[in-house]
Parts: structure tokens; sequence; C-alpha cells
């Protein structure tokens, strides 16, 4: 009935998602390559979570 009070779980994990691709990015056009591996294995980590709320959430 009230659904749309529900907060999306998803939300909160794509904001960290972008953040960290943008460290990435950053972290490359300096030229540090470890880092930029680094975060973006762990942005790759975060968006296996968001899949895997994303096909638990059952649609309306």
């Amino acid at each position: 009935m009230f659904s749309f009070f529900k907060k999306d779980p998803a939300k909160k994990l794509r904001n960290t998602y972008n953040a960290k691709l943008e460290q990435a990015m950053k972290a490359q056009r300096n030229g540090d390559i470890k880092s930029y591996s680094l975060i973006t294995a762990e942005a790759e980590d975060i968006w296996q979570e968001i899949e895997k709320i994303e096909s638990n959430v059952k649609p309306s």
C-alpha cells in the first residue's frame, strides 16, 4: 500500500559505484595504473551486489 515510502536498496550502492568509477578514472589519468585496477575491481564487486539486489526485487 505504501510502497512509495520504501527506499531503493540499490540506490546507495549505485552512488558508491559511480564514485568508485570516477575515482578510478582520476587515478588512470594521473598514470597510477595499479590504483586504477584496484579501484575498478572494487567497483566490479559493488556492481555484482547491485545486480544481486535487483534480481531479488520483484516487480509490482
